[in-house]
This record gives C-alpha cells, sequence and structure tokens, in this order.
C-alpha cells in the first residue's frame, strides 16, 4: 500500500502533470508555501471546517509544529485555487484505480468487475455564478435552491467509484451514465435500477463489449409486461427500438437491431415482482437462482451516496465558485476511494480475526473515514518510511473498528404525516369556547382559542 500512494505522490510532483493541470504557464512557477502539490494535497484533506482553521491544522503537520499558527492565509488559498483544474482529481483518480486493479487482489463475481450506476443531486453554494452555470431547482414552496447532478459509475465488490460527474441539473442520468459506459471493459457487469433502462442505453453497453442487468419498468416494455403476465421465472426476448431510441442510436453510430436479453422473474419478501433484463444468456454458467442476490449488490452505491454526503460532507463546499465546486467534488471522490482501498487491503485480516465469531464482521466505513481525515493530509507529506507507518496504524484501527453484520435486518421507513390545523374546525369550535366563556373568565377563553390555532 505505501507503494502506491508513494506512486500517486511522484506523479502530483511530476512536472508534467503539472503542467497539464496547471491554468496558465506561469501558474506555480514561483516558490511558495502553497505549491501545486501542496495546494492539492490540502484539498485532498477532506476539509469540513473553515478555510483557516483547516489551513493552520494542515500546515501545523505538514511542519510539525505543536501549536497550529497562520502559515498561509485564506486570501491565498483562493487566489491559489484559481490557478489550478479540477481534472488534477479526475486525472489522479484513474491513476489510482488503474495501479489498484493491476496491482493487487481485488473481488470479482464471475470472473466480472460489477459496477453500479446510480445518481444524486447535491445543494450548492447559493452565489450568482453557481447558480448560472449549475441551475436551480424550483420547489413548489420557497426560494429557488441551486443544486447540481450527480452521477457514479461504482465498484460494489471493492467499494471504489471508477468515474464521477458533478454536472449541471439540465443533464439526464442517462446521457450521464453514457458518458460513464465509455469507460467499460469487456469483463465489466453493469447493474442498472429501472430508471436507466433504454435500448440506446442497453447499445452503449454493448458496443464497449461489456455485459449488463437490469431491472425494468413494467408498464413502459410490452414484452417485459407480457413476461410478468405469464408466469414465468424466466425467458429469452428480443427488445427492439422505438422511434426515439432508433433516432439517438443513429446520432451515437450504434446499431439498431433487436436485442436478445434474458428476463428473470424476482418475487420480493414485500410482495412485489421485479423483472431484470440481462445479456447473461447461458443458464448452465448463469443459474435463475443467482440474480436475486447479484442485483441486490447494487445496493452498495446507494450506500456509498450517504457516505459521501453523510460521513464526508460532499455538499459542505469550501468554495463560493464554479471552480471551487468541481475541485472539492472530485478531490473527495478521490480521498473516499484512497481510504477503501486502504480498508480493502485488511479484508482478508478481519476476516480470519472474526471467523470464530456468530456474525461476519466488515469494515465500520464511519470510523475508517474518521481516522482518514487526519492521515490523509501526511500521505503526500511525509516520507516513505514514515508513509509507512502511517498505513500501518491506520491499518491496525480500521481492524479494531469493526462491525456486525446481521442479514435480515429491515428498518421500514417512518412517514410522519404532518396533519395540519384546520381553520374550519377552528371556526366550528368558537361556540364551543363561547359557551365554556360563561364559566370562565374571558381571558382564558382566549388562550384557549389561540392555542388551538396556533
Amino acid at each position: 500500500m505505501p507503494s502506491l500512494i508513494q506512486k500517486l505522490k511522484n506523479i502530483i510532483n511530476n512536472q508534467k502533470f503539472i503542467d497539464d493541470h496547471k491554468e496558465s504557464l506561469k501558474d506555480f512557477s514561483r516558490k511558495r508555501a502553497l505549491s501545486f502539490s501542496t495546494l492539492v494535497s490540502f484539498l485532498l484533506n477532506m476539509n469540513k471546517g473553515s478555510y483557516q482553521t483547516e489551513l493552520d491544522q494542515f500546515f501545523r503537520a505538514q511542519n510539525r509544529a505543536d501549536v497550529a499558527t497562520q502559515v498561509v492565509t485564506k486570501g491565498a488559498l483562493s487566489k491559489a485555487r484559481k490557478k489550478l483544474k479540477h481534472s488534477a482529481f479526475i486525472d489522479l483518480n484513474q491513476r489510482m484505480i488503474e495501479e489498484y486493479e493491476g496491482g493487487f487482489p481485488i473481488e470479482t463475481w464471475n470472473d466480472f468487475h460489477l459496477l453500479a450506476v446510480d445518481g444524486s443531486t447535491a445543494t450548492l453554494p447559493d452565489e450568482e455564478g453557481i447558480v448560472e452555470h449549475f441551475g436551480v431547482w424550483k420547489p413548489n414552496k420557497g426560494k429557488p435552491c441551486p443544486k447540481a447532478r450527480l452521477s457514479q459509475m461504482f465498484d460494489v465488490l471493492n467499494r471504489v467509484t471508477v468515474d464521477a460527474i458533478i454536472s449541471p441539473k439540465g443533464r439526464g442520468e442517462r446521457d450521464l451514465a453514457a458518458t460513464h459506459f465509455m469507460e467499460l471493459m469487456p469483463n465489466d457487469l453493469v447493474l442498472l435500477d429501472r430508471g436507466y433502462p433504454a435500448f440506446w442505453l442497453f447499445q452503449v453497453i454493448l458496443s464497449m463489449n461489456a455485459n449488463f442487468c437490469a431491472r425494468m419498468p413494467i408498464s413502459r416494455w410490452e414484452v417485459v409486461q407480457k413476461f410478468r403476465e405469464s408466469g414465468k421465472k424466466e425467458k429469452k426476448v428480443r427488445l427492439r427500438a422505438t422511434h426515439d431510441s432508433a433516432k439517438k442510436c443513429k446520432e451515437m453510430g450504434l446499431e439498431t437491431d433487436p436485442i436478445t436479453v434474458r428476463l428473470i422473474r424476482i418475487e420480493l419478501d414485500t410482495g412485489e415482482t421485479e423483472v431484470l433484463a440481462t445479456t447473461l444468456l447461458d443458464k448452465n454458467r448463469y443459474p435463475y437462482d443467482i440474480f436475486g442476490d447479484l442485483y441486490h449488490k447494487r445496493w452498495a452505491v446507494e450506500e456509498d451516496y450517504k457516505i459521501m454526503k453523510c460521513r464526508i460532507e460532499i455538499e459542505n463546499f469550501t468554495g463560493k465558485s464554479v471552480r471551487s465546486v468541481y475541485q472539492d467534488f472530485h478531490a473527495r471522490v478521490f480521498s473516499k476511494n484512497l481510504s477503501a482501498i486502504i480498508a480493502n487491503s485488511v479484508k482478508s485480516v478481519i476476516e480470519e480475526k472474526t471467523a470464530h465469531r456468530k456474525h461476519v464482521y466488515q469494515i465500520n466505513m464511519t470510523q475508517m473515514l474518521s481516522t482518514m481525515k487526519h492521515a490523509l493530509a501526511l500521505l503526500f507529506i511525509r516520507s516513505y518510511e514514515e508513509v509507512t507507518k502511517i498505513v500501518s496504524d491506520i491499518q491496525k484501527t480500521i481492524c479494531q473498528r469493526v462491525e456486525a453484520v446481521r442479514p435480515g435486518r429491515s428498518f421500514p421507513r417512518n412517514h410522519k404525516i404532518n396533519k395540519k390545523k384546520s381553520w374550519v374546525c377552528t371556526w366550528l369550535l368558537l361556540p364551543l369556547y363561547i359557551v365554556l366563556a360563561l364559566k370562565w373568565k374571558i381571558v382564558r377563553l382566549f388562550m384557549l382559542f389561540f392555542y388551538h390555532v396556533l
């Protein structure tokens, strides 16, 4: 693991990498406290607090000081960020994923990399430039809120984000998914929720020689609806392009010939029936019984969004410009991935240590990220020997902070209904208040009346 971090450190300090991801040739040419590599390392530290506090703590760690003092002002940081392209973090993440997949043991499913694609939204700072670039959500009540659309292609077994996008809300989830699919490889299997299936999007996946397993919307596809009504467990069918999908395929240079897929019926514990469509047609190699668990693995991407929003606080942007939004998002995706990779390195150790226990144990992601928050900055500013010691300490801490997996547990959502007080009922009760006033003082009448109203 220290060797991977050292390679990333070398990339950050490589002059070509710096030239590729700075705004102009003259940027970062002078020797300053906030050099290119220092700025990148600072932004990778999952900053959540105020600019100045985070800066002081970062330089305290860098300079091995006992007390955090002001080395760089927040104004200087803002100026330095204008010189840095957010593409630095995208490039760094891609190189890290390539190194990880090529040099470390990773989990697969039937020799496939399981990739789930899902989208979300992020609330942004209410600044003019951000509103103009990303757009706003207009609620039924209240002020319009600046929001961005998020999308990620997530490795559900190794818990790393292979590709992430933050974009203006005007771009649809399928359009963003198609962008992700340009990175697919032949040994990838994509898991899709029912909002994604479209003939043209399936063709994008097939054009990359990859496979998919998607939950199908029943009403949108006649062939799917007939299959559901038939009561059969599985069936091979041919999906045909609609007029709009055929047009989209031609625009993208994709085939429009019918696609042969295998439909799978899954009966859920809730009594609901879901239908999956997959390109895994071989019944002997991929029997019917494996698909319920296969599609359930997609849930990991939902959990990852919870981690991003609640643990990493990805919506807690440290700047008020469009550039800072892109920088913060992609920097935190990289930091989350590096944290997950370090955690993955001790999975086998945890399994061995907890093998005798009643339950299966897994890494406590909340505790792990808490540990990484103060260690990430050190990984890119300390020597190789010191990094080795830091990584070892992190791994030991992760092994100590595990949690039991209790299968079958469910927590139904508690939908609280706020019963609005009816003014009609209030006025209907007015005669009763008047009757009560005959016995009570008039002050109590008004107190009782306004208490009910308010």
